[in-house]
């Protein structure tokens, strides 16, 4: 019998962490727990359970890092005998699935490394003599960061290096709001938290820390973990004398309001621990926009910040709206304009990460000929990226010309190389019409999708959409440029019920596992496939609930192909109600896993648009009016 359980024990020890953390724990009995092959002295004793010994153990659920400790409590009933710690059936853990220290009479310290394979670890506790605990879970996550808008640079919003956030963790018993820091007021949030793992710190710990920008010109770093709320740095990118710029200068009534000042999502370079920001003001000499490099640790300057300048550029027209993207050595920098007021073009600029000199301005509307329009604002998504370190961006209504030979590409998917040349194109059919009609094809981003998406003929896949409420997948190779009979894509898929008055795409798709979701204006949060370069004519499923005002954002964190939620915002109460985040199985989005209350404790702060939820770590971060709100797994 011995044996057969050995023969099980290492069998066990090869299958992934979650069997091996449930079948581990139903073997101590037979003191045989030990993924090194065999019995060991560190092993649980041999003995007959005693029912009138229990032992529990709190947090139930939690997430760690590779660098974090944890502390784990017991609480027990009977003997008096000490407490066994073990980590997925393992006597004090090792140094593979991490170790386990006893810190007190009724605490220990869980500790992962480097080594400790990403995952859900189990943790349990017996008294000698008495029953093993249950199972309390650890997820240890090697997630590194999240360094830009909607998770990469081709804009997908997926984070697959989530192990603790999965359907059947995520629930109203399970996942609520864990606390809230509060922002300068009003410090509206456009932008996306971004997140650092492990980062040592000026204060000489390591940290995970979530930095988050605010219209009140302010970007701030708290630790991402700690309650009550531990602010690291915070800085000001206004200069001494200047303020924001008040909304009733723009000309635009309902765009942003009551102030301007960072907009748009930062981007980070890890490597070097700088943090690119561009944020907007009002000085004694009038507008400036500027472009900031700030270190990661301290909040401090690492490059002189540069004012944003250009041929006909005229920074009080001009909105930084789209997220900073940074690429092959260049941070890319677009705008577009406040509520299509004054005279304005869209803009592209590249500047150098490293000195922040200006390497190209490119203006998507000729801005030597009149009132071109053609903003590139994309309700805050950034510019895409690919390996070849080609840029695309979608482009709102204005002039087009660019059929005929001109140089106006409004209502466009638009490529352009590294250094601001325009490789490609693609504009619908009936971009006359979506001009007339202010149907901004640019009302979000492009989304590149992964080569195994595509097929043979076209490997390398692009999907765009806006305010049409249609799906175009175009090929990166050759986008189709324009024909005025029929627009040279490869698939039009429709997003909006016929029945609807009211739609559009505000938020990007997200992708994830052969899945593309989205959720228009007015619509439900649809679920298209994607296989062999086609996607699917009609959703799969699509939720029961309706994202008014601007429709959602959705990103997806999963465990590689498993465990997939997409998490979205409902903004249908901006500017006066709270934003409501909303979980769902990402298999089949038809029910929400979660949603986040409307009032109490539990509620987020008051909305603000077009913003996107960050999850990292078993926590997910949500700007707000002033606040920055932490969901996450309660304890227990």
């Amino acid at each position: 019998m011995l044996s057969v359980v050995r023969n099980l024990v290492s069998s066990i020890c090869r299958t992934n962490s979650r069997i091996r953390m449930l079948a581990l724990a139903a073997l101590l009995s037979f003191g045989l727990t030990s993924c090194g092959g065999g019995t060991s002295s560190t092993t649980a004793p041999r003995t007959t359970p005693n029912s009138d010994v229990t032992v529990s153990l709190s947090p139930h659920l939690s997430a760690v890092t590779t660098s974090q400790a944890l502390t784990f409590t017991a609480t027990r009933s009977g003997g008096a005998d000490p407490l066994l710690w073990f980590v997925d059936g393992v006597q004090g853990g090792n140094a593979s699935v991490g170790t386990m220290v006893s810190t007190g009479d009724t605490t220990a310290l869980y500790s992962p490394n480097a080594s400790t394979p990403p995952g859900s670890h189990s943790v349990t506790v017996r008294v000698s003599g008495g029953a093993m605990s249950p199972a309390a879970s650890v997820a240890v996550t090697d997630l590194d960061g999240v360094f830009t808008h909607h998770n990469d640079n081709a804009r997908t919003g997926q984070n697959t290096k989530e192990y603790a956030l999965t359907p059947a963790t995520v629930s109203t018993a399970t996942f609520g709001k864990l606390f809230s820091c509060a922002l300068d007021s009003p410090g509206q949030v456009y932008a996306e938290p971004l997140y650092v793992a492990n980062l040592m710190m000026s204060d000489g710990k390591k940290h995970n820390v979530v930095f988050v920008a605010t219209e009140s010109d302010w970007v701030y770093a708290y630790d991402a973990d700690s309650s009550p709320c531990q602010q690291l740095w915070k800085k000001s990118v206004l200069l001494p004398g200047e303020t924001t710029v008040p909304q009733a200068d723009t000309g635009a009534s309902d765009d942003l309001t009551p102030e301007i000042g960072i907009t748009s999502t930062p981007v980070i370079d890890v490597q070097s621990g700088i943090l690119y920001v561009c944020g907007k003001s009002k000085g004694t000499g009038g507008y400036a926009h500027r472009l900031h490099a700030l270190q990661l640790t301290s909040g401090t300057d690492a490059i002189a910040p540069v004012e944003i300048t250009a041929r006909n550029f005229v920074p009080l027209y001009q909105l930084q709206r789209p997220a900073l993207l940074l690429s092959s050595g260049t941070v890319y920098v677009g705008f577009g304009s406040h509520g299509d007021q004054n005279t304005y073009q869209g803009w592209l600029m590249g500047y150098d990460a490293a000195t922040l000199t200006q390497k190209f301005a490119w203006s998507s509307t000729d801005p030597a000929s009149g009132n071109n329009q053609g903003a590139i604002w994309q309700s805050g998504a950034g510019p895409a990226a690919d390996s070849s370190g080609n840029v695309y961006v979608e482009t709102a209504n204005g002039e087009f010309d660019a059929g005929s030979g001109g140089n106006n590409y409004s209502d466009s998917v638009v490529k352009l190389s590294a250094t601001g040349s325009v490789l490609d194109y693609f504009t619908p059919f009936n971009e006359s019409v979506l001009n007339t009609g202010d149907v901004d094809l640019g009302s979000t981003g492009p989304v590149l999708l992964p080569d195994s998406q595509g097929s043979a003929a076209h490997p390398h896949l692009l999907v765009a959409t806006g305010k049409p409420g249609t799906i175009f997948l175009l090929d990166q190779a050759s986008l189709g440029k324009f024909n005025s009979i029929l627009s040279q894509d490869l698939q039009e898929v429709t997003v909006l019920n016929a029945a609807q008055g009211v739609g559009g795409v505000f938020g990007q798709p997200a992708y994830w596992n052969g899945n593309l979701y989205t959720a228009a204006y007015a619509d439900y949060l649809k679920q298209f496939t994607v296989a062999s370069g086609t996607i699917s004519a009609t959703p799969q499923s699509h939720s029961s609930n309706i994202y008014n005002r601007r429709g959602g954002a959705p990103v997806v964190s999963a465990n590689d192909t498993t465990g997939g939620i997409v998490w979205a915002l409902d903004i249908s109460g901006y500017p006066n109600g709270p934003a409501v985040l909303n979980a769902y199985d990402a298999v089949n989005v038809a029910s929400p896993l979660y949603s986040s209350p409307t009032s109490g404790t539990g509620a987020a702060g008051n909305a603000v648009k077009f913003t996107v939820p960050t999850v990292a770590n078993g926590k997910v971060y949500v700007g707000t009016q002033g606040w920055l709100d932490v969901f996450g797994l309660l304890p227990n």
